[in-house]
């Protein structure tokens, strides 16, 4: 996709669109705590037509993704929704795919921006398996539906659809809400977003993808040994947390702004938005040596934690709400 791409659906009435990464779809409609209130209720959909999309194909990509990343793939369902890591050797997180199988293709989309270098890694790492790897966010574009999700699955509700019928879907998948909607719920589930709420020096365990992106009981991949030594010790360096914010000052923290408790920086912030019934919230990562009651401050923002990722073990206490 170029990288000048600016959604269709920023024609419609009242869009405006988003900022930095999520700038070329609409932030909302004329009313982001109305929208917040229609996905809650099941209805409406989220143009997240900027993520890439990457297709993979032939009869041994499920035993061949299954072998290079962090979930276990090789029996996968088709028409399941799944989350899969690919790791560094030293365990730090490079890509996260969320994808599903149609029993002949697994597609799965990332990050905007981030679909070609995963193509270009996976392409390295074929050999002599029956598999193809394409970019093809030029062809597929990625929406969110909330009557899509699928009970007791994380990061459900994603849609593909041809781009090119992107704004004949938003005709009949309406209302339509915007990316600050969806991102105020998604920071309330305390689901991560690569790249924004997490560094490069992310672990698995950090950022609550154990037991979500990451399954414990399958073979060997790169990275795995960082993964099982935490795990199995516990206390991971760091916590992914929810930020309950000041909302006295109108504004929300800088994204990668510094954390701090008692003068000293004990992390960094990630991605923020104003909920409608909690407030203005963010994800953030914070030391593990920080009490989960301690009070903590991020661009001169008062903020109380709520946990989302246990400090000992490093999973989702609340993987599926």
């Amino acid at each position: 996709m170029d990288v000048e791409y600016r959604s269709p659906l920023l024609g419609l009435p009242d869009a405006v669109g988003g900022d930095g990464i999520d700038a070329p779809v609409p932030a909302h409609y004329g009313s982001f705590v109305a929208e917040q209130r229609v996905l809650e209720s099941g209805e409406g959909f989220v143009d997240l037509s900027h993520r890439g999309v990457v297709r993979i194909e032939g009869p041994d990509r499920l035993g061949w993704l299954h072998s290079l990343t962090t979930q276990h793939l090789e029996r996968l369902v088709p028409g399941t929704p799944t989350a899969t890591l690919i790791l560094s050797p030293q365990g730090h997180v490079e890509h996260a795919m969320y994808g599903v199988d149609d029993g002949e293709v697994f597609t799965a989309h990332v990050e905007p921006g981030r679909a070609g270098a995963l193509v270009e890694w996976l392409d390295r790492m074929r050999f002599m398996m029956r598999v193809e790897v394409h970019d093809v966010t030029d062809e597929v574009a990625v929406t969110w539906r909330p009557a899509a999700r699928v009970a007791r699955a994380p990061y459900s509700g994603y849609t593909l659809v041809p781009r090119a019928d992107l704004a004949k879907y938003a005709d009949a998948a309406g209302p339509a809400c915007g990316t600050w909607a969806f991102e105020a719920l998604r920071i309330a589930r305390g689901e991560a977003r690569l790249g924004l709420d997490t560094d490069h020096r992310t672990i698995p365990n950090e950022a609550g993808w154990v037991g979500t992106a990451v399954h414990l009981d399958k073979g060997c991949y790169r990275g795995q040994e960082t993964v099982a030594r935490v795990h199995t010790l516990g206390r991971p360096p760091r916590r992914l947390t929810l930020l309950h914010l000041d909302g006295s000052a109108d504004r929300l923290p800088t994204r990668a702004a510094q954390l701090h408790h008692d003068g000293r920086a004990v992390g960094f912030v990630g991605t923020s938005a104003r909920h409608h019934e909690l407030g203005p919230i963010a994800l953030a990562m914070v030391k593990r040596n920080v009490g989960t009651d301690a009070p903590l401050e991020v661009d001169g923002l008062a903020a109380n934690q709520e946990v989302i990722v246990d400090p000992e073990i490093g999973m989702h206490v609340r993987p599926v709400l």
